[in-house]
């Protein structure tokens, strides 16, 4: 990776590039300090700490939310809407035309849609959590999220409005970062986020073994900890690097006084095709009614129950967010792969694959491969999202990372390096062509 980095760094260009993406992750994160008027942002800490579906928001933002800054929603709003988009274009017909024969035209109009769509649903997601979050009390200091004179209806919507607007600048450099830099720009914004956080919480159990900090963390637990960081890193970059790879025979074909066809190659399908949707859909699904229950009251029944049953490390919180991860492993598999339009793509460009026949064959081989693929990569995320908190549990170690984040953090890595390893081939070989 270092000497990538520095070959990269020795063409004009990619320097360029390289230096115009640090600039803007830089102004991302220091927009990310600008405070939103009118909040206590000491109040939304404490409460963020309590509910799930906050600390969620608040990992992807790096940091960001609990301190109630411009950047609190981060770019989360754009991904919801993205997944959004992507599932409406299966069931409207009018998109899915759009975006497959609607060329880059179409392209640009369901991502203007989306851009749109994302800053609504920051604005409204903003002026619900604020709403909610300031019917409880702070029970330390009794202070509630709103200060005086924006508890109201003009106020909501200025708050709203302007977090709303930390979003849309947010997406702006993601798309600026794509478009002239390195990697994909809103990838790396959620990286730079939860970078900062794995940081920040290594460093904070580091400080706590010397006895600066006080959250319990042993000598033997800072080693677990960086044990189990290095582990997570090596085998979630060995799973994400994985495929299963299909070879293909293209038969010979004679075009006048050419012939052409008779090489063989493969179909790469990778063992984590479905990333990391399946744990984000999953901790939402299981976050969302917990943070409702808490807001009608703390100390009603049904918080308790929900407390005692499917709080942060319960066993059957642990078992049904495991089976949430299978099915929503299963059903973007299924949306996302499609067994018979590459069966008959290679049929048409006249390829087979060796000891298979063509038409049905194909496609049921290949819909089997997809299948165990699928099954081992819902069995991954399910161990892997559950480690954490068993780990937590057996040897009593506070890990400052979730899963997901870690996932996310090695694929947009290597995503990352391969572009920067793709700019520095297309440069070596360009005397060639």
């Amino acid at each position: 990776m270092l000497e990538t980095l520095r070959n990269a760094w020795k063409v004009p260009e990619l320097k360029q590039k390289l230096l115009y993406t640090f600039m803007m992750l830089l102004i991302f994160r220091l927009v990310g300090v600008i405070p939103v008027p009118g909040i206590n942002s000491e109040v939304v800490r404490s409460l963020a700490e309590q509910y799930d579906m906050l600390g969620l928001v608040n990992m992807m933002t790096g940091g960001s939310f609990s301190q109630m800054t411009v950047m609190a929603m981060g770019i989360t709003p754009y991904i919801n809407a993205s997944i959004i988009m992507q599932l409406l274009t299966i069931a409207i017909p009018a998109l899915e035309r759009l975006q497959k024969e609607g060329g880059e035209e179409g392209k640009e109009k369901i991502n203007k849609i989306t851009r749109y769509a994302t800053v609504v649903l920051a604005a409204i997601q903003a002026i619900g959590i604020i709403a909610a979050l300031n019917g409880q009390t702070d029970p330390v200091t009794g202070l509630r999220v709103l200060q005086q004179g924006y508890n109201s209806a003009f106020g909501l919507i200025t708050i709203g409005v302007v977090m709303a607007g930390g979003t849309a600048l947010a997406m702006w450099i993601g798309e600026r970062i794509t478009a002239k830099g390195i990697g994909n720009g809103i990838s790396l914004l959620i990286f730079a986020g939860i970078i900062s956080n794995i940081f920040s919480g290594l460093l904070t159990a580091f400080t706590d073994v010397l006895g600066i900090t006080r959250y319990g963390t042993t000598v033997s637990g800072f080693l677990i900890l960086i044990v189990t960081t290095l582990v997570l890193v090596t085998v979630v970059t060995f799973i994400d690097l994985g495929e299963r790879r299909i070879p293909v025979q293209y038969a010979k074909r004679v075009v006048g006084r050419k012939m052409y066809g008779g090489q063989s190659t493969h179909i790469p399908m990778k063992v984590l095709s479905v990333g990391v949707l399946p744990l984000i859909f999953a901790y939402s699904f299981m976050a969302f009614p917990g943070t409702i229950i808490a807001m009608f009251g703390v100390n009603s029944a049904a918080y308790k129950w929900w407390n005692a049953n499917m709080g942060q490390g319960a066993p059957l919180n642990l078992v049904v967010t495991a089976l949430l991860i299978l099915a929503f492993t299963y059903f973007y598999a299924s949306i996302s792969f499609n067994p018979q339009d590459i069966a008959k793509n290679i049929q048409q460009q006249g390829g087979n694959i060796p000891g298979i026949r063509s038409g049905p064959n194909t496609v049921s081989h290949l819909a089997r491969i997809s299948k165990r693929l699928t099954l081992f990569a819902a069995i991954f995320l399910a161990v892997l999202a559950t480690l954490p908190t068993l780990l937590s549990a057996w040897q009593n170690v506070r890990i400052p990372f979730a899963a997901s984040s870690m996932l996310i953090a090695v694929s947009v890595s290597l995503e990352t390096m391969r572009q920067v390893e793709a700019q520095l081939v297309m440069r070596n070989y360009k005397g060639f062509l």
